[in-house]
């Protein structure tokens, strides 16, 4: 008989993608799977539907995160990603939608309460609006902070930096000011020999690695008739170690019991000397005993 548990360690996950795929219609643009999760790019309108239909529909009950991402070439350079989690298939799906800078996205806070706090990351690293959010304020940065770090085209340094002064006793805000320009990888290995200087290296010693090591005569490894001979002689021989090996110097101790001349012991206490004597091996009675023969004969009749 097969038994149906309501919350299954492994769900099976056919046609998935197909029942998924059918479920949103047309507000569905691209489905895929990859890494083993499923994909799907919708119409940033219709996003709101989408993530209900998932969630009382198919059991997607949970919204895990929502994060963005930003690709400057694009005409909507914004992906805005939703990832969805079933605990009753112990599933995950990720959807997806794109807009720019000034098309806000349909808000998801009347789905999942933490989405509030979800879409106000979003909105601070990359400036993506969430239309009916009624709390769309920074959460990351500071107060006053200008543009959104995650975006590509956000500067390294930044604009500006606070500190507290001592003098005016407050928060100030003043330019930033490196102590060192910042380095550019040029993604060549070091280790695999660079034709330059790496900067901060001016002071390290180069190593002659234009001389490789080789092993071509026994010069180079030290292979000989001497390491032969040196290889056949033990180490350890004329240590004491090895000269006292067959010698036991040190006695074992005499036993406790055997000694007569150990002063009494005061008090109330009784002597253990019995306790610790061995006792006599008590020979078997033979009376008690029957010979083999006379075992096997009885058996023999027993039968």
């Amino acid at each position: 008989m097969t038994v149906l548990h309501p919350a299954p360690k492994i769900s099976t996950l056919t046609n998935i993608r197909e029942t998924l795929s059918q479920a949103m219609g047309d507000h569905l643009l691209e489905a895929r799977e990859e890494h083993g999760e499923f994909l799907f790019s919708v119409k940033r309108e219709a996003i709101d539907d989408v993530l209900r239909m998932l969630r009382d529909e198919h059991g997607y009950q949970q919204l895990m995160e929502i994060a963005g991402v930003d690709y400057p070439s694009r005409a909507e350079r914004f992906e805005v990603v939703y990832m969805l989690l079933s605990v009753t298939k112990n599933h995950r799906v990720i959807v997806k939608v794109q807009t720019d800078a000034e098309t806000p996205v349909p808000t998801v806070t009347n789905l999942w309460p933490n989405a509030g706090w979800l879409e106000r990351e979003v909105f601070d690293l990359f400036g993506v609006l969430f239309s009916g959010n009624t709390d769309l304020r920074r959460i990351l940065t500071d107060y006053g902070f200008e543009g959104h770090p995650f975006r590509k085209d956000f500067p390294l340094t930044g604009y500006s930096e606070l500190r507290y002064s001592e003098d005016e006793k407050r928060v100030v805000y003043e330019p930033v000011e490196l102590a060192q320009e910042l380095r550019t990888f040029d993604f060549l290995s070091p280790w695999e020999g660079a034709d330059y200087v790496l900067p901060g290296d001016e002071k390290a010693e180069m190593p002659p690695v234009a001389d490789p090591k080789v092993t071509d005569s026994p010069k180079d490894t030290g292979a000989g008739p001497k390491t032969d001979e040196k290889a056949a002689n033990k180490v350890s021989e004329g240590s004491p170690a090895e000269k006292d090996a067959g010698e036991d110097r040190t006695p074992p101790p005499a036993p406790t019991e055997d000694r007569p001349a150990r002063a009494k012991r005061k008090g109330k206490t009784t002597d253990t000397k019995a306790a610790t004597t061995p006792r006599k091996t008590v020979e078997p009675n033979k009376a008690n005993v029957a010979p083999a023969d006379d075992a096997g004969a009885s058996g023999d009749k027993a039968e």
